[in-house]
């Protein structure tokens, strides 16, 4: 059984009630308005040496083919398809085609949408683009952005489906007012990411959560209007410090706190986490693999670890007592004691793979003794990695891969409620307990999950 550290990453759907509204608030909409010819652009005059190689790194930054490539289809042809209960949006066509896609858009008209949540025709994007976050990005990497997607990507003269969604949802037009209210302008999101941080590897760090990765847009709790409490840390102690359940699964924090943020991990287990989707702390799980497959694990070094430095300097949202290893439960394991409920089937099910001492092996699989993911006050991700299983992914910097399988078909869920109190319970975690009913609910609600065929090869 694999239990799969922070984070968190996303997409950025929120679940159930939040997914209604965010529907409303949804995918980069950067699609044609009109004209079947483009106008003379600054793509058609000589590049920099390197212009489209930086381009192409600023788009993995941004993380722009998790949602804007469908597995299948050509890159940035849009067409990926969230299922939400209010019907299906699909992410559009960002390649530069210049009646399906963006190859009509000027820099201009291309900085304004990505920025500012503005279409050419002058409608509004639907937010879940992290326009707010990408309205840090500085003009340079802008302009690399703009020149990738003009002379960089092939065009894709496809269109993706319509979206589905109920009205009022469908409408635009409110997004104008959300904008207003909550989306910061270009200067003001510049000037609270800029000159943070006299350290350049803190202020780089600094841009690139803030910015391009736009990591609080799953890891910031979100107020009843959807906006992020926090987008920045000079906003205070809420930014990163947790968000919520996305499609049954609970995105941790990434402050410092001991316990259920990244308090006990190093610098290097940060680094090793977002290159790999694994460390000797935890692996990656939901929302999180995706942005790894797809963008983290291609990081520059020095990126990764100004991030890394710059989520390690952020200081706890809430005070925890600090965990501290108990081995009472691996006393008694070893000694043939399986009276408390759940420890049979952690037997059966577990151990050979997290050991009777919950410590796991290595980045192979990852402990349950004091994984900030375990101790969370709520269970939701635990449950759905038994229920569902999950996989680590093959990947340029991490060959192998392993999973772990889904336990939905063979355990009750009483069986489940009690080996995940087991555990919660175990080896210092000191967490609640967990009811069978909140085990029958999830199970009821489990979305279906994205499966490692459905992911792109590396």
């Amino acid at each position: 059984m694999t239990v799969l550290s922070p984070r968190p990453t996303i997409r950025k759907r929120l679940s159930s009630a939040r997914a209604l509204l965010l529907a409303g608030l949804g995918l980069l909409g950067l699609g044609s308005s009109g004209l079947p010819a483009r106008p003379a652009l600054a793509t058609d005059s000589p590049l920099p040496a390197g212009l489209i190689e930086e381009g192409h790194y600023q788009a993995v930054l941004g993380d722009c083919a998790a949602c804007h490539t469908q597995p299948g289809r050509a890159p940035y042809s849009g067409g990926m398809p969230f299922k939400l209960p209010i019907g299906t949006i699909y992410s559009t066509n960002i390649s530069p085609d210049p009646v399906h896609g963006i190859g009509r858009y000027t820099e201009a008209e291309f900085a304004r949408a990505v920025q500012l949540g503005i279409r050419k025709d002058g409608s509004a994007l639907y937010p879940a683009m992290p326009y707010p976050s990408y309205a840090r990005l500085s003009k340079a990497d802008i302009h690399a952005l703009y020149v990738y997607f003009q002379r960089g990507v092939a065009p894709q003269p496809v269109s993706p489906p319509p979206n589905g969604l109920i009205w009022p949802l469908s409408m635009r037009w409110p997004l104008h007012i959300w904008r207003w209210l909550f989306s910061p302008s270009i200067q003001s999101a510049q000037l609270r990411t800029n000159n943070q941080f006299s350290d350049p590897v803190l202020a780089r760090g600094a841009y690139l959560v803030e910015g391009p990765g736009h990591c609080g847009a799953c890891h910031s709790p979100r107020s009843i209007t959807l906006n992020e409490k926090a987008q920045t840390a000079k906003d205070g102690p809420l930014f990163l410090s947790g968000g919520g359940v996305v499609e049954q699964w609970v995105v941790p924090s990434l402050r410092q706190e001991n316990r259920t943020g990244l308090g006990r991990w190093s610098e290097q287990d940060i680094v090793d986490f977002l290159r790999t989707g694994r460390a000797r702390t935890g692996a990656s799980f939901g929302g999180m693999t995706p942005v790894i497959v797809h963008s983290a694990h291609a990081f520059k070094d020095d990126d990764l670890h100004a991030i890394a430095r710059y989520l390690k300097q952020l200081a706890p949202a809430r005070k925890e007592t600090p965990w501290v290893y108990d081995p009472t439960t691996t006393e008694r394991l070893r000694q043939a004691d399986l009276s408390q409920p759940g420890a049979q089937t952690y037997v059966d099910r577990c151990a050979a793979c997290h050991r009777t001492d919950g410590a796991g092996y290595g980045t192979v699989f990852p402990p349950l003794a004091g994984n900030p993911v375990v101790m969370t006050d709520d269970a939701t991700s635990l449950i759905h990695i038994i229920l569902a299983g999950d996989s680590t992914h093959a990947l340029p910097t991490t060959p192998s891969a392993f999973a772990m399988p889904s336990f939905a078909d063979t355990l009750s869920d009483k069986e489940i409620a009690d080996l995940v109190s087991f555990i919660r319970q175990s080896w210092g975690n000191n967490a609640r307990a967990v009811k069978e009913g909140t085990v029958r609910r999830i199970r009821q609600n489990l979305p279906q999950l994205e499966t490692p065929a459905q992911l792109p090869k590396n």
